[in-house]
């Protein structure tokens, strides 16, 4: 029971901070909206068997509430914009749909290729080898989609430690994805709408230094968890060969997904025109398609239920805000929350950046890369498991955030959009104080 009430708190608080009545349906001072929503990611933490079924029913209670009750509520232009001001949710819903099955596609692709198989030639025989894989996702992260990142650190994970990855360890591959991309406007997808909305690309890169303090704590951790559970594989498969055509189709649906990425904010669709074009060169592996689904639909009602929910405000612009939303995006998908930001402005852009981008690693569906690689190894998900082994997550979250901010300073920008408003109510914090 005490679990379940810190479990429950720790779900329900940080949303409740952001909640505004404004007179709409509330009980006390927080909107109906938000209870529904925290009920929905308690369901998710506690029946982790039933995820898809538990964030479904999150979804279709939160649509009817608004459709009832919420009279200036319209669900059209929710979805699919109003043609004038808003472009509505489509575009985040149907890129994140494309980009989990392919991503899928890619993994398997990548694990066929046999470069898994001959990675342990050049990785450590000790925990420092599972070390090396993090530094290396986390390298990959760095210019392609985490989500990516993170299923072929997993699909090389499964083959080098022969089956056996420990849920601390698959923590620490999610974490290394989301800390990887921090510091790149094509590493994340909320450092690529910062890039989009007009923050320079330079504002972000500092994002790295809290990234790479992080590694160093979760990585080692997770790495010595990792040997302890089940060693690197020491002795490279002597009858593995390098299938060049599947790693030619790794290697393209990576480029498709970077090319329209940068040219059309929609990877996705680089990503399916590749698979298409390797379809004709080796055998794609479609059955992986329905192996993913579940973990697929549960990420979109999450995504869904975020974009439903009445936040029309946030504190104000300081670092003490950003740090917060570290670990409200753990619960509370990203995405509108850096779109928040950035209406809003007045923030460090890398500090926010590395805070929302990395604070995800700390539960499994915090991001899209947990959810992407739980489809991979079912045991991830469970709320419970994942924060009693992954714990050097959050240790490593609260070392790096301040030592980045000790080292860089807190330098808000100021606001890139006109008319934008912003406060700052605490004053900038100079490196080294």
């Amino acid at each position: 029971m005490k679990k379940l009430i810190i479990l429950s708190s720790a779900i329900i608080l940080p949303l409740i901070s952001m909640a505004s009545t404004d007179g709409y349906p509330a009980i006390g001072s927080v909107r109906i909206e938000f209870i529904f929503f925290a009920m929905t990611l308690l369901g998710v933490a506690l029946f982790h068997n039933q995820t898809m079924k538990v964030a479904l029913a999150g979804l279709a209670t939160l649509l009817i509430f608004k459709l009832v009750f919420i009279s200036d509520f319209n669900i059209v232009h929710h979805f699919i914009g109003d043609g004038i001001h808003e472009e509505g949710e489509w575009r985040v819903l149907v890129n994140l749909l494309g980009l989990l099955l392919g991503f899928a596609i890619l993994a398997k692709h990548f694990e066929e290729s046999g470069i898994p198989q001959i990675l342990p030639k050049y990785l450590p025989d000790d925990w420092k080898g599972g070390f090396v894989l993090l530094l290396l996702i986390a390298f990959l992260s760095s210019f392609l989609d985490n989500i990516a990142a993170a299923m072929i650190g997993g699909a090389v994970a499964m083959v080098v430690f022969k089956g056996k990855v420990h849920i601390g360890y698959l923590a620490g591959i999610v974490a290394a994805s989301n800390a990887g991309g921090a510091g790149s406007v094509v590493g994340d997808t909320t450092t690529t709408m910062m890039w989009i909305d007009g923050v320079n690309a330079l504002d972000v890169t500092h994002a790295f230094i809290g990234s790479i303090v992080a590694i160093f704590v979760f990585g080692i951790v997770a790495s010595i968890q990792q040997d302890r559970y089940q060693r690197i594989q020491a002795d490279v498969d002597v009858s593995a060969k390098v299938d060049y055509k599947k790693l030619m189709v790794v290697a393209l649906i990576l480029v498709g997904a970077i090319t329209t990425n940068y040219t059309l904010d929609f990877p996705a669709v680089g990503v399916w025109i590749a698979i298409l074009i390797g379809a004709l060169i080796t055998k794609t592996p479609w059955k992986e398609i329905p192996h993913a689904i579940q973990g697929t639909i549960f990420l979109l009602s999450l995504v869904t239920c975020a974009s439903l929910m009445p936040v029309n405000d946030l504190p104000a612009a300081s670092w003490q805000t950003a740090f917060g939303l570290g670990f409200v995006s753990a619960v509370f998908d990203n995405i509108p929350l850096t779109a928040l930001c950035l209406e809003q402005g007045g923030y460090d852009w890398g500090i926010l950046a590395y805070a929302v981008g990395f604070g995800g690693s700390m539960i499994w569906f915090g991001s899209s890369a947990g959810v992407a690689l739980s489809n991979m190894y079912p045991e991830a998900k469970s709320v419970g498991k994942w924060l009693q082994n992954g714990w050097h997550v959050t240790v490593a979250y609260i070392i790096s955030f301040l030592v980045m901010l000790g080292l860089v300073g807190w330098h808000p920008h100021a606001p890139h959009k006109k008319g934008a408003e912003t406060t700052t109510e605490t004053p900038q914090i100079e490196p080294g104080h």
